[in-house]
């Protein structure tokens, strides 16, 4: 039986729910409901016009729905009057189709029905920067090699643990933070778990993130590459795949030398035949392809991909196997959709296991220095609109998403390219004035 958030609300002392919803580009919706109401809104849904957020409507379509989730409740740890839900999409009591949690819903409803349960975790990096968003917040973190800066990292400390905290008496089971590659970036991490809450929570993250940073004076951003020259924000997914007990991982073969069974390396197969694809959602923004398609950074690496390959316990490829029953897939960045990023894995990793996907040669050199020596692996897209074509023409991974997902967001994303290729840019002035 569902949870009464009503009744929740009178054990809690909760005086308002943030019924919330996230729409193709990322952009996280809510309605701030007082606990008086809430009864309505879990039988009813709270009403949106889908026009007025990221999805492809118009101002005629009928009301939206954000029908809260009486499982995914998090109570705010700084503000504990507030709890946020994440909530499905439904019009005229229909799911909507285009609706990235409930995207991600069907496709995990259909692993189910083959036995697969998907559990993942995410490497969510971001930025501490001044909330103007022109510079890094700590003018003292200036360092070549910042990775790992204890005295940088001690700087934050107020604002990571923090966040560090609230994960903790949320039940996340965080186990690490530290500085990053950047100045001014830092990763948290938290327990893996089945793919839908890690949506949830990665969701939540991002919206904690960005209060703390702001009750501090501060700003987060997942901003993919938000200053030139410095490592980008990536969101690096861990991948496994149980049984319906969850307690055997299916990915895990003790016998073979990477530890992954014939299924994990089918999955893996679909990750690598849609990767061209699959940029399109894991890298969803203009600036995602200044971080992929990178020179080297200050740090001396852009720790990210630029082509589609898969290795063992190694960072510079697309895909690593850093452990025995489960793979990293490196490219996804900080702008990913949460929902998105663990719909277009598994919708890719169902369509290998279903064609028996061969994932290829694994490669095992470092890809910064000798990735011009291998001339048959495909390159990942330069731009947003190489990744948007890439996504079209992949008529599997469209259909294995939804056909009103697939439609609705190429429409977008296209139109998003074309605005920012009609705009006038410093460069251009800079380089054809005199033509």
């Amino acid at each position: 039986m569902a949870q009464d958030l009503a009744q929740l609300a009178k054990e809690r002392g909760i005086r308002y729910f943030m019924i919330s919803y996230t729409d193709l580009f990322g952009s996280q919706r809510a309605k701030l409901v007082p606990a008086s109401a809430i009864a309505d809104m879990q039988k009813d849904g709270a009403g949106f016009a889908g026009f007025a957020t990221w999805l492809d409507m118009t101002p005629a379509h009928p009301d939206l729905f954000a029908m809260p989730d009486p499982a995914a409740v998090i109570q705010l740890p700084w503000k504990k009057d507030v709890a946020w839900v994440a909530a499905d999409c439904v019009m005229e009591e229909k799911h909507v189709g285009q609706a990235p949690r409930v995207v991600l819903k069907k496709l995990m409803a259909e692993a189910a029905e083959l036995g697969l349960y998907i559990k993942t975790g995410v490497e969510c990096e971001f930025f501490l920067i001044s909330p103007e968003g022109t510079e890094i917040s700590d003018d003292k973190d200036n360092a070549s090699k910042p990775c790992y800066d204890q005295q940088a990292l001690m700087r934050r400390y107020d604002v990571i643990a923090e966040i560090c905290d609230a994960m903790l008496e949320l039940g996340w089971g965080p186990y690490q933070n530290d500085h990053e590659d950047a100045n001014g970036q830092f990763e948290m991490n938290w327990n893996f778990d089945d793919a839908l809450i890690t949506a949830d929570r990665h969701s939540f993250f991002k919206f904690m993130a960005r209060s703390i940073a702001e009750k501090h004076g501060l700003r987060a951003t997942f901003m993919p590459k938000p200053f030139a020259g410095l490592t980008g924000n990536g969101c690096h997914a861990h991948i496994s795949v149980w049984d319906k007990d969850g307690k055997t991982n299916m990915f895990y073969d003790a016998s073979e030398e990477m530890g992954l069974s014939k299924q994990g390396y089918n999955f893996l197969g679909g990750i690598m035949k849609h990767a061209e694809a699959l940029a399109a959602i894991t890298n969803p923004t203009v600036n995602s392809y200044k971080r992929i398609n990178a020179p080297r950074t200050i740090s001396g690496a852009t720790w990210s991909p630029n082509s589609v390959t898969w290795t063992g316990n190694n960072r510079t490829h697309m895909v690593r196997v850093p452990g025995k029953g489960r793979f990293e897939l490196r490219l996804p960045d900080g702008a990913a959709n949460p929902y998105l990023l663990q719909a277009v894995i598994i919708a890719a990793g169902l369509d290998g296991i279903r064609t028996n996907a061969d994932p290829g040669k694994r490669l095992d050199i470092d890809m910064y220095q000798l990735g011009h020596t291998i001339k048959d692996a495909p390159r990942l897209p330069l731009n947003l609109l190489d990744a948007i074509r890439a996504f079209d023409k992949d008529t599997e991974l469209k259909s294995a998403l939804g056909n009103d997902f697939s439609a609705a967001y190429i429409k977008l994303k296209t139109e998003n390219w074309n605005s920012y290729a009609s705009h006038f840019t410093d460069w251009e002035r800079a380089n054809t004035l005199d033509c």
